[in-house]
């Protein structure tokens, strides 16, 4: 069973900068593909940027060129850097690990993939 926990959310102007991390425990981290999703009111939770095991890194349109995804194996961490915020960006931000598939590098885009979830951060992107 893995537990994972978001922190950096908050409440930013338009064009600011935030910093989510994504803390996982138990073992193996390194062998897990990850993701970031997030879901505004009224809207399905949608992929935002997901990052392998082997380090390949999907974006989604919405956040390519803005959005940073990384991970950080000896602190069992992920990152996603967001710049250039617009108010579209603000949702509830969560991190989630697909269970390990035997080497697959590419990472899953829609909810189902995902095996763990994380509690969310509240991202809020004021005009």
């Amino acid at each position: 069973q893995m537990q994972l926990v978001e922190s950096g959310g908050g409440l930013v102007q338009a064009g600011g900068s935030l910093r989510l991390s994504c803390s996982a425990s138990g073992r193996m981290f390194s062998s897990y593909n990850m993701g970031w999703f997030r879901q505004a009111p009224g809207k399905d939770r949608e992929f935002v940027a997901g990052i392998s095991w082997s380090g390949d890194i999907t974006y989604a349109a919405s956040g390519k060129g803005r959005f940073t995804v990384s991970r950080d194996n000896a602190k069992n961490t992920m990152f996603l850097q967001m710049n250039s915020l617009e108010p579209d960006d603000t949702a509830v931000y969560y991190c989630a690990v697909e269970s390990p598939t035997g080497g697959k590098v590419t990472v899953p885009i829609t909810p189902s993939g995902y095996d763990y979830w994380g509690q969310g951060a509240q991202v809020t992107v004021s005009s």
